[in-house]
């Protein structure tokens, strides 16, 4: 097939682009640096080829408390985009099936994290504008649908994680900078703060198992919201515990910063939709997953490596 990639250069799209290249597609990824999503056109010197399938991964955001400081920013910036690539879908390759990604987020954290309810309810205050984006972006793929017969897929994930996480000195999402700080508080001696008392439960999914999960359901599914995850949740205390076993950090080091952001106090996506398009998807085990991610992060931090103390485990 012929496919399409924006954010190609991100932590998904970089490993998206390697799989569907292993699998013999022939793919085309942009990033910020190559195509500027935000400018009306500029997708258009791609007309040439038909795609089968787009998938738009661009966003502009970072993780922690970026989106409290750059709320109009990020409402500009992510309709520009987003309706930059709607509008080339529709207008160059209505051929194209267009995988968007949405964002956990977006939902109302009163209401089951369950897709029928992804358009309802009202996302959390500090992540609303980007949430609303988010949202937007989905509906602009319906209205698109409704109109011209257009196909989509909007997929929702989990928090992220594994090798090859941004190295850049933007802010990391929970679990990749629960992972750097403590590496750097036992290499370094660096303090470890933690924001938050440490209560507020999270959902991570491993890399690999979202492109898995990513190119199976660009296939066999169509014109429907699709949530990936693990479906099941912990503390970041736990997840503390979990790190420090594995680098060799004692975990009552560790001093928890209750006055800082710590976002929704519980986030786990209802994921029986999934289920049911994948009834024998083996997940990478978490043990497994911050085992390799650890040592990828020791291998490569700019900051002295030391090898883990268990090693990785088989998974």
């Amino acid at each position: 097939m012929h496919i399409f990639v924006t954010g190609a250069t991100g932590f998904l799209g970089t490993a998206l682009c390697a799989a569907l290249k292993e699998r013999g597609h022939d793919v085309i990824g942009v990033s910020s640096k190559t195509c500027d999503l935000r400018v009306p056109g500029s997708l258009e010197r791609f007309n040439a080829r038909r795609y089968d399938q787009i998938y738009h991964l661009a966003a502009w955001t970072q993780a922690g408390d970026f989106c409290l400081s750059h709320q109009g920013e990020q409402w500009i910036v992510n309709q520009q985009m987003n309706t930059n690539i709607l509008t080339w879908w529709q207008r160059h390759q209505p051929q194209a099936k267009l995988i968007t990604m949405g964002a956990s987020c977006a939902y109302d954290p009163k209401l089951p994290l369950s897709e029928d309810y992804y358009l309802q309810g009202e996302p959390i205050a500090e992540l609303f504008v980007y949430a609303m984006t988010k949202r937007m972006l989905y509906a602009g793929q319906r209205a698109l649908r409704d109109q011209f017969g257009l196909s989509y897929l909007h997929v929702v994930p989990s928090t992220l994680y594994g090798p090859g996480y941004h190295q850049d000195g933007r802010q990391a999402h929970f679990i990749m900078d629960l992972i750097r700080k403590i590496i750097r508080g036992k290499t370094t001696g660096e303090p470890v703060v933690l924001w938050g008392d440490g209560t507020q439960r999270r959902e991570i999914v491993y890399l690999d198992d979202v492109v898995r999960c990513l190119i199976t359901l660009a296939e066999t599914c169509s014109n429907e919201v699709v949530n990936v995850g693990a479906g099941e949740e912990f503390t970041s205390r736990q997840f503390a515990a979990w790190i420090c076993e594995q680098v060799g950090y004692p975990l009552e080091a560790i001093r928890f910063d209750t006055a800082r952001y710590v976002g929704a106090r519980s986030k786990c996506l209802v994921v029986e939709r999934l289920k049911r398009r994948f009834p024998d998807m083996v997940w990478t085990p978490k043990e497994v997953g911050l085992a390799t991610t650890i040592q990828w992060e020791l291998e490569h931090a700019p900051q002295p490596k030391e090898t883990l103390r268990h090693g990785i485990p088989d998974r």
